[in-house]
């Protein structure tokens, strides 16, 4: 089936009501047909729904759907965007190993594995996006990931996939991407030889704000990767805590496998039922509003490339761009709706921010309503100077969420607020 109609279709088998809508299972747990059953399904002998916090049919969908999208092998849905992040990492990395993070990542990911994620034993080490080279240096025996984004967040650079999945595939490492930006829509990094895709479902899954969630994916055939690489013995070995169980002889997804069984077992960063849904609803007309965004966001972005004001334009669509020719290799739709500017300072990119009126002061991206965001001073505030310089923030970037108004109207908001 073609993208559109997976959006509408994929992973939903209608019960014995027949209902058209996906329907809210909102429950905790679900009834066992006897004993023997449960004992099935908790070896795994049987698959099924034991308990919300592992699974839950409404959420089965969610995770069918995007899989599909995707075109991945396997998905777990999350509480939020940082869960997942957390959980891709948790997944593969213990105390004494380290992670390869692109520098250029969107600040709450930045926080994580720069601070919290130390005191969980794993060391962080950073990478510029724009020189994947730089990454060879930092990899030894006990690297477990190396993450980056399509497009980041708000530096809006795209990634050089080959280059960085060449240097992972040279030693034997995983990839994780955060595709939320882009969206499967407009780039499917695990037919670019990616291994894992997060998402924040929260932002363009959604579409209008309503739910806060996460999303894991992993490609088709990843435990070939996985299987007898020293790097990920954790899944080549018993499982105590699980009756021994192996993770890589199973005929099934390994990666989301093991964070549903290990991860949401014992942490619980979990979808509701009601969340999911509202997943689902918007991956419906995911496909037609990433060609909406992507259309004005251009439209814009050509506009205040034109501003005597605005000191420089971040839009990958823009063919001035230096990251043009990326976008166009690896993007086939479009550029989503994230761009940024930069004025001469802080106090004035603050001061076109409180001017806007269609534009609304929102920390939030993805949204059918545009947001303006000045990330020095929220998203990414806890960030030093030189952090905030090696994230390609300066104090006078602005960024843009480029919702479904008139884009006319967004241009004409946007030159009363430059004026």
């Amino acid at each position: 089936m073609k993208e559109q109609t997976l959006a509408i279709h994929a992973g939903y088998e209608k019960d014995a009501q027949g209902t058209m809508a996906v329907p809210i299972y909102q429950t905790t747990a679900y009834e066992f047909r006897n004993t023997e059953h449960a004992a099935n399904l908790f070896s795994l002998k049987e698959l099924g729904n034991i308990y919300t916090r592992l699974m839950n049919p409404t959420t089965d969908v969610f995770e069918k759907r995007f899989n599909a999208l995707e075109q991945g092998g396997g998905a777990v849905g999350t509480a939020s965007g940082m869960a997942a992040i957390f959980y891709a990492i948790a997944n593969v990395a213990e105390a004494g190993d380290n992670i390869v993070v692109a520098s250029q990542v969107y600040g709450g990911t930045t926080t994580l594995t720069g601070h919290t994620i130390k005191r969980f034993g794993i060391e962080t080490r950073y990478f510029n996006v724009n020189n994947p080279s730089e990454i060879e240096a930092l990899v030894d025996e006990k690297t477990k990931i190396i993450l980056f984004e399509s497009i980041t967040n708000p530096s809006i650079d795209v990634a050089d996939f080959d280059a960085i999945v060449a240097i992972a595939k040279k030693y034997n490492i995983m990839t994780c991407v955060d595709n939320t930006v882009a969206t499967p829509i407009l780039c499917k990094p695990l037919t670019l030889g990616c291994d894992i895709v997060v998402h924040s479902a929260s932002k363009y899954t959604t579409g209008q704000g309503l739910a806060i969630g996460g999303i894991i994916v992993e490609r088709e055939g990843l435990v070939d990767l996985i299987k007898e690489n020293p790097r990920y013995a954790h899944f080549n070995e018993p499982d105590a805590s699980y009756h021994g169980l192996v993770y890589s002889d199973l005929p099934l997804p390994p990666f989301t496998l093991r964070v549903r069984l290990a991860l949401l077992r014992d942490l619980g960063a979990t979808p509701s039922p009601f969340n999911s849904w509202l997943y689902i609803q918007g991956i419906e007309t995911l496909p037609l509003r990433m060609k909406q965004h992507s259309e004005s966001a251009l439209k814009i972005a050509n506009y205040l490339e034109s501003h005597p004001k605005v000191k420089s334009v971040n839009y990958p669509g823009l063919k001035s761009n230096a990251n043009y020719a990326l976008a166009n290799k690896y993007f086939t739709k479009g550029t989503s709706g994230l761009l940024s500017f930069e004025v001469e300072s802080k106090e004035v990119a603050q001061a076109i921010a409180d001017k806007t009126e269609i534009f609304k002061v929102v920390v939030n991206i993805g949204d059918s309503k545009s947001i303006i965001t000045h990330p020095a001073s929220t998203t990414h505030q806890q960030l030093s100077a030189q952090e905030l310089i090696e994230c390609g923030i300066p104090g006078g970037l602005v960024r843009l969420s480029v919702g479904l108004e008139d884009t006319e109207d967004l241009i004409a908001d946007l030159e009363k607020a430059l004026s």
